[in-house]
């Protein structure tokens, strides 16, 4: 990963970074597309499931795989499968999830508890990965905010760049993100920074790199419903024009087609919920769509309604 611009990430999310849509917004502008997160014990168990997860689109390069561990032994048994992936540049582990599912069984941000047991799983992925890069994504802290010692254990333990989101793991997605957190872990650290915690437009995003001097910024949720923020980002325009929106929501939901097959209409509907917002017209729209189940039907439905469409 090259840090010499601003790099602009799309985040892991469950259920929503598959590979038609990090394919969509890797087309359309983001500088490094990220898999949803992978289950360690999953991989090792072989699962087929979190197998297909790992597929990637021929244009996502550079391309990051995101783990969550809980043990040293696992987090290398796991690196060592992903050895054998083509195509792969960068694996990424989470210390940053919240879910208490994921918590619970002492991954995600359970590891902002036990820095120790961090910084060797860090320390085992980066000694046996056969891949350009290892990078971590953390939060401030998981009670208190510790996110300067946090920083530096990723550094130390070899690390070549972290993500930020700007909230401990109490604060959920709910909490205000704190930029100024943000901004003390780019100054301690020598390693490239990412900042992540609602950017949810072109303003936000500008501003959040102005201010926290980071060397990216890392967009999920601000991205679902509105992936064009990276070709904004990309060309520097605050603008977005309704035939650009209606070109990339087809390019989506082709790839959802491609990808999962007839599968993939209804998949695609909770895409049209937020697509549509705006819109004028948009309830008559999801109704129409949730009705459909047949791919030219409900391309047809969704191209015109975005060719010819207005904001209400």
């Amino acid at each position: 990963m090259n840090f010499d611009n601003p790099v602009y990430v799309l985040a892991p999310l469950a259920g929503f970074t598959d590979l038609p849509f990090r394919s969509v917004v890797k087309k359309f502008g983001a500088d490094l597309t990220v898999s949803e997160m992978l289950s360690s014990n999953a991989l090792v168990h072989n699962s087929s499931k979190t197998l297909r997860m790992l597929e990637k689109s021929p244009i996502e390069d550079p391309y990051s795989v995101q783990i969550a561990a809980a043990e040293v032994s696992i987090a290398r048994a796991a690196v060592e499968i992903l050895n054998e992936q083509d195509g792969i540049d960068i694996i990424d582990l989470n210390c940053g999830c919240p879910v208490p599912k994921v918590v619970g069984h002492g991954s995600g941000s359970s590891l902002l508890k036990n820095l120790p047991l961090m910084g060797e799983i860090i320390k085992t992925m980066v000694e046996t990965s056969n891949k350009r890069q290892t990078s971590v994504k953390i939060r401030l802290g998981f009670e208190e905010k510790n996110h300067i010692e946090i920083a530096k254990l990723v550094e130390d333990s070899g690390a070549d760049f972290l993500a930020v989101h700007g909230r401990t793991r109490a604060g959920k997605f709910k909490a205000a993100v704190d930029y100024d957190a943000i901004k003390e872990i780019k100054e301690s650290v020598s390693i490239p920074v990412i900042a992540n915690g609602d950017i949810d437009s072109y303003e936000k995003a500008r501003w959040v790199l102005e201010h926290t001097g980071a060397d990216g910024v890392m967009i999920g949720r601000g991205a679902v419903g509105a992936p064009w923020i990276f070709h904004q980002l990309r060309t520097a325009s605050s603008e977005i024009s309704l035939s650009l929106k209606h070109e990339i929501i087809m390019e989506h939901f082709d790839k959802m087609v491609e990808f999962y097959g007839l599968h993939g209409v209804p998949m695609f509907r909770k895409h049209i919920h937020t697509y549509s917002k705006g819109y004028r017209g948009a309830s008559v729209l999801r109704n129409e769509v949730n009705h459909v189940s047949g791919i030219k039907e409900s391309r047809d439905i969704i191209d015109n309604f975005f060719k010819n469409g207005e904001l209400a």
